[in-house]
């Protein structure tokens, strides 16, 4: 029986996503942009899936981009984001522990003239609100940090942030990767106050290949991709109708039961704990604050050596990003874990369709890839 717990590289595509999906390409399968009933049609449709995506959000829809991924949303606010406010200075600010899609859009801005300071997350692998306000600089053009952090689920207060930023009267605008987030914590754009948010699809049972792209209403930024004029001028190229529909379908179902949902994967998360902690004296648990990431290590064990023994059973864990292949964790390694702990690193994403039953799984099969190991 198969046991997937690697939900925050990917996620199943839920049947309301994948129906809508299919409807789209069948039958409402016109160009938005095109006048006939076809597109009129195909135009509704976008337009009913962006209110979709907007009320889980909380935005209006008029805020709302559509994306090929988180990585395009994170890629788009940064770059553009700069270039937006350089006439005010070329101060960056940042983490370490961010995803990758960040930090290689963060080595562009370097290499085009600007300044980035990385600030260094706390024990629990978030950044404080503080940190953020001791690095503002009167030429401080932009802020991006990440919310929940894809690696070990910790939760920087996005909106601490953004008051605190407020309260010091500071010009720089403010970029949140909530990719990890959406759809998991309680939130919405108005409450975190950042000018920019990045969300994907497939990571809340969407398709993969959408996301969006939050920008404040009057924030003026430029596109990232040129060419003609959709949605509204900020993107270019044709909208990719099946997977906006679907990233609607899977927002309107995950809204609808978001605080049950919430409550489900807390809950495994704990039992997951307390399992492992029982049967394991020597786990570490790594981070946290979010209710479907669990970051721990079997220090003295490779992290690889585990995960293909689980996989040998049906159950899919990973070590860090699935974005990130070979090397060490560049987050685990910022908060300054030990070697032998980040090498036993795992990482545990569950979602709603997740059971007790993976998390009895999960420990079983962890207690005998160290007893199978202890003895080769």
């Amino acid at each position: 029986m198969e046991h997937y717990l690697d939900n925050s590289a990917t996620t199943r595509v839920c049947r309301e996503a994948a129906e809508a999906a299919l409807k789209a390409m069948t039958e409402s399968y016109g160009n938005p942009s095109s006048t006939h009933t076809k597109g009129r049609e195909a135009k509704r449709l976008l337009d009913e899936s962006r209110k979709q995506v907007a009320s889980a959000l909380g935005c209006t829809p008029q805020e709302l981009v559509f994306t090929s991924c988180g990585s395009e949303s994170d890629n788009w606010a940064i770059l553009k984001g700069a270039e937006l406010m350089r006439r005010r200075g070329k101060h960056v600010i940042s983490s370490m522990a961010e995803h990758d899609a960040v930090l290689k859009s963060l080595e562009e801005l370097e290499r085009q003239g600007y300044e980035v300071t990385r600030l260094r997350p706390d024990r629990t692998g978030a950044i404080p609100a503080q940190a953020v306000l001791d690095a503002l600089r009167s030429d401080t053009i932009l802020v991006s940090l990440m919310l929940v952090n894809n690696e070990t689920g910790a939760v920087t207060d996005i909106a601490a942030i953004a008051k605190a930023m407020k309260k010091a009267a500071s010009q720089a605008l403010l970029h949140t990767d909530a990719v990890q987030a959406f759809m998991k914590l309680p939130f919405t754009a108005k409450s975190l106050g950042a000018d920019m948010i990045s969300i994907s699809g497939h990571k809340i049972h969407a398709p993969k290949g959408i996301g969006a792209l939050y920008i404040r209403n009057g924030l003026k930024l430029k596109p990232y991709i040129l060419g003609g004029s959709q949605e509204s001028g900020r993107r270019a190229g044709t909208e990719a109708m099946s997977q906006i529909a679907a990233f609607g379908a899977a927002c309107a179902v995950a809204k609808a039961g978001f605080e049950e949902n919430a409550r489900h994967m807390a809950a495994l998360r704990s039992l997951a704990i307390e399992e492992l902690s029982r049967d394991l004296p020597e786990l570490v648990v790594i981070g946290g604050g979010a209710p479907h990431i669990l970051s721990i290590s079997l220090p003295g064990w490779r992290s690889e050596v585990l995960m293909n023994y689980m996989e040998e059973r049906e159950i899919y864990v990973s070590k860090s990003s699935a974005c990130k292949k070979g090397g060490r964790s560049h987050v685990l390694e910022a908060l300054g874990l030990e070697p032998r702990v980040i090498d036993g690193a795992i990482r545990i994403g569950l979602s709603r369709f997740n059971t007790e039953e993976d998390i009895h799984a999960l420990a079983e099969g962890l207690r005998a890839a160290r007893e199978r190991l202890a003895h080769v």
